[in-house]
């Protein structure tokens, strides 16, 4: 009795597995999506029409970029110091004689040369071999090798121009009869945030690799990266070897050159890339020229903000304030003053500093323009004709004094006012002190701000100047300088 009790229990027991486990892989497959035979397996799988033909927009821009974007290998000799830790083992065999009569043996560094590569992207812009890249891609290398798509066809390349103030370069292979396949600009000007980006380069070596993002924002500036910033941002991944890549929109047309990203310690997804806009003026001028030329107007600037728009009577901040005009420019040739604002430029309003140096730089030298300034609380119109910016070297000449009593200065700039951590533009900053000069011995540092000389207030370089002359060769001044957060008063020694 026990026992068919014993198997009544069993039977039963199988029966109510069986339903459960019925009910449940039911359930289960209504709500996970696994469906008997017959049935669509993944429901998740079947995607709308939308997200098909987004995913083969992409496949498709991928193939039409790819062949078009190559993968840059450098190379460079680097000289290294060490010291070699048997460096006296030789002195062990050498005869005691020579500690006596000849002069102890010092050993010094030694050197040797070794071979560094680097890794980067770039594109074809022209049939003919012509390649767009980022100058710290190519910037100080021995050897430049570009290798196609393919991984099969690779060449020597030469570097045609660089420009270091947008961090752009142009080299050039000869491809000996292999075609090859350039890509389509875009504009640059039309994008906005939101938009769908492909980066496509060599990441850590990795060929041909495709990222997804969006653009993130545009317009982004302040980095301290190039001279001339106006950076796209997008989450698109950019890592090493990205760098001088393009960076693509849904039309499969090129619409920025990836430069840097923001450290992975710091933040993530954070990628800066060139507008194109911009390099297709640099790729002209330095595939015509080999360097770009650009527009000049000869002021040193200052960014605006709400107070000082207020104190100028502006009822907003837009425009640059111009802290100085350097003799002989074309801004003093107009009649542009200091603490002018430049609120327009050639018909178009200024919206900061920064938008006025790309407004100026993109303008073709020699031509007229008509700048509005605000001086005394009304506009006042200018003409003025551009001239070309001159180098670095003549550059720093315009803003520097001449050595006087074993020190230069130099105007104080709106970047110098960020190292000094100041808003004050008033004086110059010293940029060189001569060892044992009366400068150095009365303690200027580089770093001093000359605010006075001899009780008269230095408002920039041209009044420091005109001072310096008046003042006798033998005669001690009187200088008010600020060193750090403290004013104090010196007295600088004549030369004898």
């Amino acid at each position: 009795m026990k026992r068919r009790y014993f198997v009544s229990g069993i039977t039963i027991g199988l029966l109510l597995s069986l339903l459960g486990f019925y009910v449940s892989s039911n359930f289960c497959g209504r709500v996970f999506g696994r469906f008997g035979q017959g049935r669509n397996p993944y429901v998740l799988a079947s995607a709308g029409s939308e997200v098909v033909n987004l995913q083969n927009s992409f496949v498709n821009i991928a193939k039409a970029v790819k062949p078009s974007v190559v993968q840059i290998t450098t190379e460079r000799t680097v000289t290294q110091r060490y010291w070699d830790p048997f460096g006296d083992f030789e002195g062990f065999f050498r005869s005691p004689f020579e500690d006596f009569f000849g002069s102890p043996k010092r050993e010094g560094p030694k050197t040797f040369e070794k071979k560094e590569q680097g890794l980067g992207s770039g594109f074809i812009v022209d049939e003919s071999g012509f390649i767009l890249t980022n100058n710290h891609v190519i910037k100080g290398v021995d050897k430049i090798s570009v290798t196609l798509n393919d991984g099969f066809h690779r060449y020597d390349a030469k570097v045609v121009g660089n420009d270091p103030k947008t961090d752009l370069a142009l080299i050039k292979i000869d491809a000996r009869g292999v075609p090859l396949t350039a890509v389509r600009l875009g504009n640059s000007d039309m994008i906005e945030p939101g938009e769908w980006v492909m980066a496509i380069g060599n990441p850590m070596g990795l060929a041909a690799s495709v990222s997804v993002g969006v653009i993130s924002a545009k317009g982004r500036s302040g980095f301290g990266i190039t001279q001339y910033e106006d950076f796209i941002q997008t989450d698109a991944a950019i890592n090493p070897g990205n760098s001088g890549g393009p960076l693509i929109n849904i039309n499969s047309e090129v619409i920025g050159i990836n430069t840097f990203i923001v450290s992975p310690q710091v933040a993530s997804n954070l990628g800066f890339a060139i507008p194109v806009n911009m390099a297709k003026h640099v790729f002209s001028e330095l595939r015509d020229k080999g360097k770009v030329v650009r527009g000049y107007l000869g002021v040193s600037l200052q960014p605006m903000n709400e107070d000082l728009a207020k104190s100028f009577g502006l009822n907003n901040s837009k425009g640059a304030l111009v802290l100085q005009v350097m003799p002989g420019t074309p801004a003093e040739k107009a009649g542009v003053k200091e603490e002018d604002i430049i609120v327009s430029f050639d018909g178009k309003e200024v919206e900061d500093m920064k938008d006025l140096q790309m407004k100026v730089a993109d303008t073709p030298v020699g031509k007229k323009v008509r700048l509005v300034v605000w001086r005394e609380r009304k506009n006042v119109e200018l003409s003025l004709v551009t001239a070309e910016m001159p180098s670095d070297e003549q550059l720093a000449s315009a803003v520097e004094s001449s050595s006087w009593r074993g020190m230069k200065v130099s105007a104080i700039t709106a970047e110098m006012k960020e190292r000094l951590r100041t808003d004050d533009s008033s004086g110059v900053v010293v940029i060189m002190v001569e060892p044992g000069s009366p400068a150095s011995l009365s303690g200027i540092t580089p770093g001093t701000v000359i605010l006075g000389l001899d009780g008269i207030n230095l408002k920039g370089l041209k009044e420091y100047n005109e001072a310096v002359k008046k003042v006798p060769r033998e005669k001690d001044v009187r200088l008010k300088v600020r060193q750090g957060a403290n004013n104090r008063i010196l007295i600088l020694k004549g030369e004898k």
